[in-house]
This record gives C-alpha cells, sequence and structure tokens, in this order.
C-alpha cells in the first residue's frame, strides 16, 4: 500500500497573478507528514486550534502510531472499545472498496506492512517464506467486523488492523468539513500530497491547480501533468520515494504491499491519480490500483463512473499512460 505515510506525489502550484484577495495560508506537520491549507475568508476564527483539533481526533481514534488510540488498543486486543463514527464511517469506506477491489484493498496488511519495516512497528526485515506464510493467516478484511454495539470482532486477534490508506485522505475531509461548517467557500486542503478542493483560486480567479510527478524523476521534481480542480477530490500512490533496501542481499521492497500474496514487489503500474468526490476514496482507490496492476485496475475504473483516473505503466520497457474521459477535461498542460 502505499506507505504510511503516504508519498508526497501532488505538488500545489501557486499563482502568481493579480491580488485580487490573499489567500491565508497554514502549513504544519502531523500524521507523520506535512500538511498546507489555502482558503479564503474575511472571517476570524481560530482556524489553527479547528486544524488542530481535526488531527487529535483522527489520531485518538485511528493512529497505529499512538499506542493508546482506539485502533491501536483494538490490535492489541481489547475487545470492550466502542469506536467512534469517524471510525465507522472509515470501516464502512473500507469495506465497499475491499469488495469493489476484490480484496486488493485491504486494511489488515498492517503485519506485512510491519513485517517489510513500513508500519508503526520497525520490526526486521526477515524474508522468510515460513514468516510470510504465517503472517498471510491474519490479511483479510472479511475476518473482521463491525458490531452493531460499535465493537470490533476479529476472527483471530492476532490480525492487526490500519487505516493508514486511506486515513490521511479522511483528515483531508474532515479538514474540509470543518471548513464548510464555518462557511469558507474557497479552499483548498492538503495532506501529505493527497487533496481537497472546493471553489476557486480567487488570488488567480480560476480553479486550483495542482500537479502530477514524473514517476521516473530522481532529485530533480518533474511534473507529467498540471489539471485544473474545483469541488473534487485527488489522490496519488507511487512507489518511487518509499521504499526500503535490505542490507545483505540488496532486494528492493516497495510499500505497496499485495493482500493476495503478500508480496512487497512493484507492479507494471508506477503511479495512480484518482480523482472522487471525497478524499479517502480518492485515497483508498489509489492504493487499491497500485497492488492490482494496469490491467486490473483500468478494468475497475470503467466501471466506478464516480472517479476518474490517470495511469502511468510501464510496458515492456516503455513508459505509458492512461485516463478516463473526466480526468483529460480538467488538464490543463501536459
Amino acid at each position: 500500500m502505499k506507505n504510511y505515510i503516504y508519498i508526497l506525489i501532488t505538488f500545489i502550484i501557486f499563482s502568481s497573478c493579480d491580488k485580487k484577495t490573499t489567500p491565508k495560508v497554514i502549513t504544519g506537520n502531523a500524521l507523520g507528514t506535512t500538511y498546507s491549507i489555502q482558503f479564503f475568508s474575511t472571517k476570524k476564527f481560530p482556524v489553527q486550534q479547528k486544524i488542530d483539533s481535526v488531527f487529535e481526533v483522527v489520531n485518538a481514534s485511528m493512529s497505529t502510531y499512538i499506542p493508546n488510540s482506539d485502533i491501536s488498543k483494538i490490535n492489541k486486543g481489547e475487545q470492550d472499545i466502542r469506536v467512534d463514527d469517524m471510525f465507522k464511517e472509515v470501516f464502512s469506506l473500507s469495506k465497499k472498496i475491499h469488495k469493489e477491489s476484490n480484496g486488493f484493498f485491504d486494511p489488515t496488511v498492517g503485519n506485512l506492512v510491519n513485517f517489510y519495516g513500513f508500519g508503526a512497528d520497525k520490526f526486521n526485515l526477515e524474508k522468510s517464506t515460513e514468516k510470510l506464510d504465517s503472517l498471510m493467516q491474519f490479511v483479510g478484511f472479511d475476518k473482521v467486523k463491525l458490531n452493531h454495539d460499535g465493537r470490533i470482532i476479529k476472527e483471530d486477534p492476532r490480525i492487526y488492523i490500519e487505516f493508514n490508506a486511506i486515513g490521511k485522505g479522511y483528515a483531508v475531509d474532515r479538514i474540509s468539513a470543518m471548513l464548510n461548517a464555518n462557511n469558507i467557500n474557497n479552499y483548498l486542503v492538503e495532506v501529505g500530497g493527497e487533496l481537497n478542493t472546493r471553489g476557486k483560486d480567487l488570488q488567480a480567479d480560476k480553479n486550483w491547480y495542482v500537479g502530477i510527478d514524473d514517476p521516473l524523476q530522481n532529485e530533480k521534481r518533474d511534473l507529467v501533468k498540471i489539471i485544473s480542480l474545483k469541488n473534487r477530490a485527488m489522490a496519488t500512490s507511487g512507489n518511487y520515494r518509499k521504499y526500503r533496501i535490505d542490507s545483505v542481499t540488496g532486494q528492493k521492497y516497495v510499500h505497496t504491499i499485495n493482500p493476495k500474496n503478500g508480496l512487497s514487489k512493484k507492479s507494471d503500474l508506477l503511479s495512480a491519480s484518482v480523482l472522487a468526490k471525497t478524499c479517502a476514496e480518492a485515497d483508498a482507490y489509489a492504493t487499491a490500483f497500485m497492488a492490482m496492476g494496469f490491467q486490473k485496475s483500468k478494468q475497475l475504473a470503467k466501471q466506478l463512473p464516480e472517479i476518474d483516473v490517470f495511469f502511468i505503466y510501464d510496458e515492456k520497457g516503455s513508459l505509458k499512460s492512461f485516463s478516463t474521459p473526466g480526468f483529460d477535461k480538467v488538464i490543463v498542460k501536459k
């Protein structure tokens, strides 16, 4: 999956046009990554305090990096935890995308994430087939249920749940909801590369412009596309920034883990950008696509009219791209 915290593939393009008005820009660190929030408003309200509050409640509910969070307690085997509405919302959406992706999106890969050294527990990379096989028995989101009383029921207490492949996107949505509640109608919220937009960039008097990184770039940042967004969320996943190398074997392990076989290997899909109504959806679908590979992803994307995608993939050593018609409509520069 996209790691935890996911790769910053989306780059915010700031306009230098005539200043009809000046955006308020708030930046910081949260969820193990950075965030940037731009919005236009003449209203004064404690925005930083409210942003911090959103991150605090999301972490308290779903962060595997916080030992006393609800999800950490559930992963330790505590059975009396009643999860909050946020947890329920993310759980339900994860179930939906797990089903649609035929299991390629799976929040129970946590033990595998730790196995490869990408998770909250920094395990050593033990690449034995026996160890991997033993962990695979705890993978499968169909082995986890949300009870009517708000308790998470696991078939085996050793199943490790994590929402890192959807959590950043969900945090973007919660911050967006907070801005909406304060009558902010023009904003761009970005957390670790996942983003949501509403209205437009009033300073430039146009929609919000964002870029998609070239997955083959090295030190210099290159963009393959610039797109125009309004009232839509976007997430991008790729394997070119987050990986680990075994110091003994030299083997490279990417952060996208295939929940079907437990392997941490590159597929032919190098980058998946997803446009959706919510950032949580875009985040989760982008993760699923990276695990599925190009052909399966293309087939699924065509069955999901509520999303649009832009894929960069490898075809026998040549770099190719695929985009849905809806994505093509928002491209402003190739």
